[in-house]
Order: C-alpha cells, then structure tokens, then sequence
C-alpha cells in the first residue's frame, strides 16, 4: 500500500467510533467482595448471550520485560483466584516458569465492560488437572497430546498424522491419560478492576485492591 492509501485508511480509523450508554458503575451497588462482583457480571454476560464470555486476554512476560498477549478461556473462579489451563511446554507456560505474574482481560462487548486482572500465577495439584483433564471431550484430550503447542512445525499433515496415531492407539479407551506437560494455572490477583463504558469517554472504573486481607475500593480516572 502507497502512503495516500495507508492515510486514507488511517483517517478511516481515526473517525470510528461509539459512544457507550448502556449502563453505569457506583461505588454504592457494587458488592465488597470483587469475586462476588466477578460472578455477577458473568451471569450477566451469559445471559446477555454474550459470544465467548469466558474468553480473556493472558498477558504474560519474560525475564527480559518483554510481554506476550494470547486468549485463553476461563475455566473455574473461586476465592482464591481464577483457573485455565494450557500446555507447560508452551511460550505461555515458559514464561510463567521464569516470571510467575500475570494479567488477564475480560472484553464484553456487548455490554461495553471489562474487567482486568492482575496477580501473581501458581500450578493447581496434578490430581486437579488430570480431574479436568479427562472431562474434556475426547478428541480435546487427543489434541493435547497431539500439539507440541508453540514448536515450529513443517505443515499441518504432522499434526492430523499424530492426531490419527493417537486416535488408533486409544480407540477403546473413554479417556486418555493426561499429558505431565499439561495442566492447570490460576491467577491469584492483588488488583481487580471492573470497567463500565460510559458516555464522552467518561468511563466508569473501580479498582479493587488487596491491601494485607483486605479489599480496597478506589475509583480512576478513565
């Protein structure tokens, strides 16, 4: 593309956008507890038929301070932290072995919110893994083993070759053993923030954050 071509698209960009109304954050109806808060809102997603509304954005780095950003899906919340999974082998997986922190976005569109995650990353127990694990679908469970997940590969017949390999070796088999290489992380967050869309950019933002065993609410500036 020319430089008039790529101005062009350029001022195309510069003149989208959408002003947000749908809804507002107060200090006073939101609940003390950001977990509890976390639900509600993903309730919410859910029934708004939201596409995707467990899928978030996991940001990590590596010693070096550079970051890396993927999706990812939520796969359990508790009042510890929240739960995905991956392969331990993975850029992802790698960089949380040399720098265990994390942040993670939840994006819904749909109803103009976001929640940010920040926090440090721990391994669950392999016996809690291996539990989810084998409740996976079977062909997810065969893909696992299938994938080495962030490895240059040559094309993609390696990967459905290996996937027909596997599929043969465990045709009488309801599930596969899970993979030492893959399991579960949760992120145990320090600072939770929920983000409204509001009307003229002025968003809605409240911080929570974990001061000692308590959390603490503050609202941004948007």
């Amino acid at each position: 593309m020319d430089l008039p071509g790529l101005y062009f698209m350029l001022l195309n960009l510069e003149n989208f956008r959408e002003d947000y109304i749908q809804s507002q954050l107060d200090e006073d109806t939101v609940l003390v507890d950001p977990f509890k808060q976390f639900k509600s809102w993903m309730d919410q997603a859910i029934e708004a038929n939201v596409f995707e509304p467990t899928a978030m954005t996991l940001a990590t780095c590596t010693t070096e301070g550079r970051p890396a950003a993927r999706t990812v899906l939520l796969k359990g919340v508790d009042e510890k932290g929240f739960l995905f999974f991956t392969n331990y082998h993975s850029r992802k997986g790698r960089e949380l072995t040399d720098h265990p922190y994390a942040a993670i976005l939840f994006f819904w569109k749909e109803l103009q919110r976001q929640v940010r995650i920040e926090g440090r990353v721990e391994k669950i127990t392999p016996e809690a893994s291996t539990a989810y694990f084998q409740s996976r679908p079977k062909g997810s469970q065969i893909g696992a083993w299938a994938s080495p997940q962030s490895e240059i590969i040559a094309n993609r017949e390696i990967l459905e070759a290996e996937v027909k390999k596997l599929e043969k070796q465990y045709e009488s088999a309801e599930a596969l053993p899970r993979p030492e290489h893959w399991g579960g992380y949760r992120v145990v967050p320090d600072l939770i923030e929920f983000w409204q869309g509001r009307s003229s950019r002025l968003h809605d933002r409240l911080q929570y954050q974990l001061l000692g065993d308590d959390w603490v609410i503050k609202r941004l500036a948007p």
